[in-house]
């Protein structure tokens, strides 16, 4: 079984669907372990079986209930490519100083080093390209500049750069970075008009979603069962990334929400 990661940069709010809903928030997904936002893989791997041509959709997705019922097939079957789940890499948030950073923390940072196999070594909190001459403001915090920390070899750390706006960043101790984060992301007020244009009673509410120009990545590759197959496997599915650089992902597509940018390296 291979590794392969695709990167999806955000150009509009993504709204996943959240499993519960507190008040009049509707949230989105969170991982149950940190609470940060992420994308399902099943999410991810709904949006690919679709852009998948029709003749490979079942050999590399698996069959579908449907089908089964149909009499097609008389059971279900496994696909050859599996896809991840969809976690943070860098989010943007605004600054009153610098008008908008995109951080992230040792603990994304790490886990996405982990997870790519590769070694860049260790980042530590408040490593920064912004300098460290003036202080930085985001929201409610202000860090001071002797906290601050040059980092030089920011840009490995940023896998698809070229392909998008990020160039300020910051790296903030990890609960720090889930606090901001958590206070940055985008919020939408809803509500549902009556045959006489007056607000429903009850139809108040917020709608959570990952904010535009986020940079997020997921894992994908063949499953270990394909006897030889695994490399036409894997090209199949390249072929659906490369005719598919703008993908549309999660709920709300009548409003523009969801559409990303997908980047394979």
């Amino acid at each position: 079984m291979m590794l392969n990661v695709a990167y999806l940069y955000l150009l509009s709010p993504l709204h996943t669907g959240g499993t519960t809903q507190e008040g009049n928030l509707l949230g989105i997904a969170r991982e149950s372990h940190t609470e940060l936002p992420y994308i399902p893989s099943s999410t991810i791997r709904g949006r690919l079986r679709a852009s998948t041509p029709e003749n490979n959709r079942n050999r590399l997705w698996g069959n579908t209930i449907e089908d089964v019922m149909g009499g097609a097939n008389t059971n279900l079957t496994q696909g050859q490519v599996w896809v991840g789940d969809g976690s943070l890499l860098w989010v943007p948030v605004p600054s009153l100083s610098h008008g908008v950073i995109w951080i992230s923390c040792p603990m994304l940072l790490h886990r996405w080093q982990r997870l790519t196999g590769q070694s860049l070594g260790t980042v530590v909190p408040y490593s920064t390209n912004l300098g460290n001459n003036k202080p930085v403001y985001l929201k409610d915090a202000i860090l001071k500049s002797n906290e601050l920390k040059p980092w030089d070899k920011w840009q490995e750390w940023v896998p698809i750069r070229e392909q998008t706006q990020i160039e300020r960043v910051l790296v903030l101790p990890d609960q720090h970075c889930k606090t901001l984060i958590e206070t940055s992301l985008w919020r939408q007020v809803r509500v549902k008009l009556s045959e006489h244009k007056t607000v429903n009673d009850g139809s108040f509410r917020y709608e959570e979603a990952i904010p535009p120009d986020t940079l997020m990545y997921f894992l994908w590759g063949t499953v270990a069962q394909l006897n030889g197959t695994a490399i036409k496997a894997k090209s199949d599915l390249q072929e659906v990334f490369d005719s598919h650089p703008i993908l549309q992902i999660g709920g709300q597509e009548s409003l523009g929400r969801g559409f990303v940018q997908l980047v394979t390296l």
